[in-house]
């Protein structure tokens, strides 16, 4: 089991953030995991039918299995590391592991026609 495995494991026996368990992520991650944190604090992972989406700043970003669309997934992580996530992914294990995901019973891909 990786790290990343590990802390998602003990968050969702915990089912709520602990101040043990947040420093790790912040260990392990640095800034992304604090972006991260932040991330689930605001709501701002979503659920839809077809898509989980991590709505940032300037963009909503598309995570698919620790996958995301943004630039720092694609040009600055190892994709065959476990460990390296962009701060969209981590927030994406962090709401689903506390139940925090903000659920949409529609498909994005009929969302995003809008935005």
């Amino acid at each position: 089991m990786n790290a990343v495995d590990s802390w998602e494991k003990e968050l969702a026996a915990a089912g709520e953030l602990r101040p043990a368990i947040v420093d790790r992520i912040i260990s392990l991650h640095g800034d992304r995991g604090q972006r991260a944190l932040k991330a689930v604090a605001e709501n701002r992972v979503k659920e839809y039918r077809d898509f989980t989406v991590v709505v940032g700043h300037r963009d909503e970003y598309i995570v698919e299995n620790d996958g995301c669309d943004c630039k720092d997934a694609e040009y600055n992580l190892d994709p065959e590391d476990p460990e390296q996530l962009c701060w969209h992914a981590i927030a994406v294990r962090i709401a689903r592991a506390i139940g925090e995901t903000d659920e949409h019973d529609m498909w994005y891909s009929d969302v995003r026609e809008f935005l």
